[in-house]
């Protein structure tokens, strides 16, 4: 039975029933159309496909509607929108690739579909067909692919389609112009932004925030902050997106990106703003927004302040994973792991599965804390490691130095088929460079190579340190030449490996023409320069060094001003080093430790004492380098009383077994002092007492006292640990020599010969002008050379009238050795 209902009425119905969105009364409608006369109109069943895609996702009912109906374009766009509209792309590809004849809409529909779910290089493909198809784009189409070009950053076709907009007159549409100023905050192209957004004859909130988060991505953080401030004058509507943007650019404030951080503290800044951010978004009513309530969580967590995160976090009515996990962050960044962990389990307990970013974020807290071991076992439990996860623990090992565990976990990476970037690379290259593996360095070289990595700057420079550690010198300088530009980094690796290899004089060319190039030096740069003075030790170079820091800006830093002491110090000059480390504004145990050491080399016990007791006064915990320098001063200072009283609050004060190290200075002190059995009772209680190279230390103090009894035991004590170290019997018999007990010492020589012990012949150098000698051959012969050589060098001295036996035997060698200067304004 049929119905009498106009057309226009059921147009009117159709209307209500989109805006309704209800499938119920879209279905009742339906049944009325059946009834009323009109089942085969074309225009109501091309509205009935529509609707039916959009209400309740019934693509069922509208492909069945599609299939009875008399097609026309609308129809097929309908049906093609309907496929968009619910996510399925290849129902949508199938009709797309069926449809006759094609319109701008059908393109639209295409386009926005790919770039809506997540497949934006099929998106840009499809515009491109699209224009070469002879289809005018509209603002619709250009804002998807403009959109599109944001995510990929791919600003050369997005300037492409910027020209576009302007050629067809819609660049001043707003939807276009916001797409245009997200499009160049993504790519980094702040001033197009800006230039875009002031295009703009009326912004609205979207332009605001795409802006505002392009100035912070940008490291313009204050600006960012003006632009809200702007907007909320100008009374554009601020939403819930605008003001977790904002508080983002908070948060990079509070690590120090703006120019603000100079002025207070960057937590106290983040807190500030954060606060009035959370109070208008309680005045806008906005604040139970659950991406907001997430945001001002994080500008909590991310500022310290863990007692108003809490609060904040026990007001939401359902939190989510993403809530756990800030929590669980800013924890870890207290360093409150015990809590953080607490957190997950009660997580656990509330039914929220944590995710990998949980791991992480536990993971990232216990490295902060120095607990690698709970670190792994949270690696340990997720399932399926993404990238990011295995470089987190990587990483994590390599801060910590266990270089052994960074490549165990590198090849557990490769069994599990997980392809490496160049952030793994590096971090692993670095481990085989510290742990002297070339072999293994050389794999992972190849590797970078099949990933086509090779060429990144950072893999140059680990590249470059891992053959220089090598003594592959000849290859570092290959990849260094090879590589296509040269930042800081790669100058310095190339310089240290010169450094580690003794070539000074490369060094120094090295550095010299780093600056040639307009590289400004870091203070690794110099630091390794200042070694390379100290070794020589060139006290002039080392001024001229001292002096180009100075102009540079470079003096305040704790690391130079330690290689700088160090320098002086090995050079003779202990009053300059004391100099510097004086007027150094911030000091380190490295700092204090190479002030000490520097007394204790330079004869000057007294003060490396005192300066030991002043370290400890200011609060600078020793460590065990600090311990060794002290206790080698208390030695040669004859300090031993001193001496013994540092060495036991190693344990007693410090907690802390003292090393082998600690133990031998602590002997040689006694022993000089001519406390030896006061040493031997020592060795006896100590946990090295099966070390050789603590008896040795023994032994050589017997030879200065004359202490048979104690030497005899020490030698035996070291012929059980080792029959055929020649140490002991050289020593031995050098202590019966001492006393004038030639048969003794002969006997200890036929020792030797019995057990097949031979002693190495001595070794001595000459440094004349540039050229360097060392000996073995017919002494009359050797000092021949050596007068020629001075004559040669126009020395007019007559060195022929020195003792052939101040020459010791070894292989002659001659070594040309070219210092040069720095030369600087």
């Amino acid at each position: 039975m049929s119905m009498s209902i106009s057309r226009e009425t059921i147009t009117r119905f159709l209307d209500r029933c989109t805006q309704l969105r209800s499938h119920t009364a879209l279905t009742q409608l339906h049944s009325i159309i059946l009834r009323s006369g009109f089942p085969h109109d074309t225009f109501i069943l091309n509205r009935l496909i529509d609707l039916y895609s959009k209400c309740g996702a019934d693509l069922a009912s509208s492909l069945y509607l599609f299939n009875q109906s008399q097609r026309d374009l609308f129809s097929w766009n309908a049906m093609l929108g309907g496929y968009i509209a619910n996510g399925e792309l290849v129902g949508a590809q199938k009709v797309f690739d069926e449809m006759p004849e094609r319109n701008v809409v059908s393109w639209n529909s295409m386009i926005s579909g790919f770039v809506r779910n997540g497949e934006e290089g099929k998106g840009i493909e499809c515009y491109a067909e699209m224009v070469r198809g002879g289809f005018v784009p509209n603002r619709f189409t250009l804002a998807s692919v403009l959109g599109a070009c944001g995510v990929l950053r791919e600003v050369r076709v997005g300037r492409v389609c910027h020209g576009m907009a302007v050629k067809v007159g819609v660049d001043g549409n707003v939807f276009v112009g916001n797409a245009l100023v997200n499009l160049y905050a993504k790519c980094g192209c702040v001033g197009d932004a800006v230039k875009a957004f002031a295009g703009l004859e009326e912004p609205n909130e979207v332009s605001f925030t795409a802006l505002m988060g392009g100035l912070a991505e940008a490291e313009r953080a204050e600006e960012a902050l003006d632009m809200f401030r702007l907007m909320h004058r100008m009374m554009i509507c601020i939403d819930a997106v605008s003001l977790s943007t904002i508080l983002g650019v908070c948060v990079r404030c509070g690590f120090g990106e703006c120019s603000y951080c100079d002025r207070t503290d960057g937590h106290v800044l983040v807190r500030a703003y954060g606060k009035l951010i959370h109070s208008l978004s309680v005045k806008l009513g906005l604040e139970n927004d659950f991406h907001l309530s997430n945001s001002m969580l994080d500008m909590y967590a991310k500022s310290g302040d863990m007692a108003d995160a809490e609060m904040l976090f026990d007001r939401l009515s359902t939190p989510n994973v993403v809530s756990w996990n800030i929590m669980i962050a800013g924890y870890g960044l207290t360093h409150k792991v015990d809590r953080a962990i607490e957190l997950m389990e009660k997580m656990e307990g509330c039914g929220v599965e944590p995710d990998e970013v949980t791991f992480i974020n536990l993971l990232s807290g216990c490295i902060k804390d120095g607990n690698i071991l709970v670190g792994r076992l949270f690696f340990d439990r997720i399932a399926c490691p993404t990238l990011s996860s295995w470089n987190a623990m990587l990483s994590a090992y390599s801060q910590v130095e266990n270089h052994e565990e960074v490549i165990m976990l590198f090849r557990e990476m490769q069994f599990r088929n997980m392809k490496p970037d160049k952030t793994t690379l590096v971090v692993v290259l670095g481990s085989c460079a510290a742990m002297g593996l070339l072999d293994l360095g050389k794999q992972v070289h190849a590797v970078s190579q099949k990933y086509a990595l090779n060429g990144n700057l950072f893999m140059g420079s680990v590249l470059i340190s891992l053959y220089s550690k090598s003594s592959r010198l000849e290859r570092a300088l290959f990849i260094f030449d090879s590589l296509p530009e040269l930042d800081t980094a790669c100058w310095n690796s190339i310089i240290a490996g010169f450094s580690l290899n003794h070539m000074h004089d490369k060094a120094f060319a090295y550095f010299n023409a780093m600056r040639g190039k307009d590289m400004f030096p870091t203070e690794f740069s110099y630091a390794t320069l200042l070694s390379c003075c100290a070794a020589q030790p060139l006290p002039c170079q080392g001024r001229q060094m001292h002096a180009l820091i100075v102009k540079d800006g470079n003096i305040v830093d704790v690391f130079v001003g330690s290689a700088l002491i160090d320098m002086y110090c090995k050079s003779g000059d202990v009053d300059a080093a004391q100099i510097t480390f004086d007027s150094m504004p911030r000091k380190n145990t490295v700092s204090w430790n190479e002030m000490i050491h520097g007394y204790a080399q330079n004869g000057r016990g007294d003060e490396a004492v005192h300066l030991y007791h002043e370290m400890v006064k200011s609060r600078e915990e020793p460590d065990d380098v600090t311990f060794v320098a002290v206790l080698t001063s208390c030695s040669h200072a004859g300090l031993v009383d001193e001496g013994l009283r540092i060495f036991e609050s190693i344990s007693s004060e410090y907690g802390t077994k003292p090393l082998l190290d600690h133990c031998t200075c602590i002997i040689d002190a006694l022993g000089r002092a001519g406390r030896l059995q006061e040493a031997e009772a020592l060795i006896l209680k100590m946990p090295y007492k099966e070390d050789p190279v603590i008896w040795e230390v023994l032994l050589s103090s017997c030879r200065v006292h004359t202490d048979i009894p104690v030497a005899r035991r020490a030698a035996d004590m070291l012929f059980a640990l080792n029959p055929k170290n020649r140490t002991p019997y050289v020593l031995l018999a050098n202590v019966y020599s001492s006393m004038g007990r030639w048969d003794d010492t002969r006997t200890v020589r036929e020792l030797m010969c019995d057990e097949n012990v031979h002693k190495e012949p001595g070794y001595s150098c000459y440094y004349l002008r540039r050229s360097g000698f060392a000996c073995e051959d017919d002494e009359d012969e050797v000092l021949g050379n050596l007068c020629s050589t001075e004559r040669t060098n126009g020395s007019i001295s007559d060195r022929s009238s020195k003792s052939p036996n101040s020459i010791h035997s070894s292989s002659t060698q001659v070594q040309q050795i070219d210092f040069q200067h720095i030369s600087h304004d």
